[in-house]
């Protein structure tokens, strides 16, 4: 569809004209429905994401050699030693050293099964 300027100066004018008699509302009444939009977006996804984020960091403060964990990559392995940032870990013939940031789970600590 397409308007030309003829069309278009109507639509501008009844947009922003007040009715005669009515008083326009105050400002603050406009910002309402964007803090509702801002507080939903918080509880939504930042609050979660947030969440998520402190329990991966507590997940890996309690990783020790001989729990079994998959990477992001997806990488299955055991835990040999952990450093400060990195540990060693050994998948099937393999051993390779990765940072902790990496994992993903752990499936299973130390010869008993994790609660995922």
């Amino acid at each position: 569809m397409h308007m030309n300027g003829s069309t278009l100066l109507p639509l501008l004018a009844l947009a922003g004209s007040a009715q005669p008699g009515q008083a326009q509302p105050p400002f603050w009444t406009s910002l309402v429905p964007l803090a509702l939009v801002v507080v939903a977006f918080y509880f939504v996804l930042i609050r979660p994401q947030q969440k998520k984020t402190r329990e991966h960091a507590e997940l890996l403060k309690g990783v020790q050699a001989g729990d079994k964990i998959v990477t992001t990559g997806g990488i299955v392995g055991v835990v040999i030693t952990v450093k400060e940032k990195t540990l060693s870990v050994r998948s099937a013939d393999a051993k390779f050293e990765i940072t902790k940031t990496a994992i993903a789970e752990i499936t299973e600590r130390s010869g008993e099964r994790a609660e995922s």
